[in-house]
């Protein structure tokens, strides 16, 4: 018979697989919750589908995605995706276009 710890490693060892990746929880932005996210207690982050707000396609947001949001640019724990990467682009362009015409009334309003 094996522990239920061992059980628990086999089993993330074998999630790990292609579409994951591992969790440093103490690389995480603190979430102020009573417990913590599913993929903590899993372990490793799973691609996961969604379909786009914007669009309607159905994308992935891969584990190593997750990994940066999360870790790196600690984004929120209970956040996922909305938008395609497409649809991510076009709202970053229209974003610095309005940027851009904004500073250039602004520029033409100085004597």
């Amino acid at each position: 018979m094996t522990s239920g710890r061992k059980k628990r490693a086999a089993m993330r060892v074998r999630q790990r697989s292609t579409g994951s990746a591992p969790v440093n929880a103490a690389l995480l932005a603190p979430y102020n919750s009573y417990g913590a996210p599913t993929f903590v207690h899993r372990g490793c982050y799973l691609d996961t589908a969604f379909q786009c707000e914007n669009c309607g396609r159905e994308s992935v947001w891969t584990a190593t995605q997750q990994k940066w949001w999360y870790e790196v640019a600690k984004g929120y724990v209970y956040s996922t995706a909305k938008l395609c990467r497409a649809c991510r682009a076009l709202v970053r362009a229209q974003r610095e276009e309005s940027r851009r015409v904004h500073l250039e009334g602004k520029a033409r309003r100085k004597p």
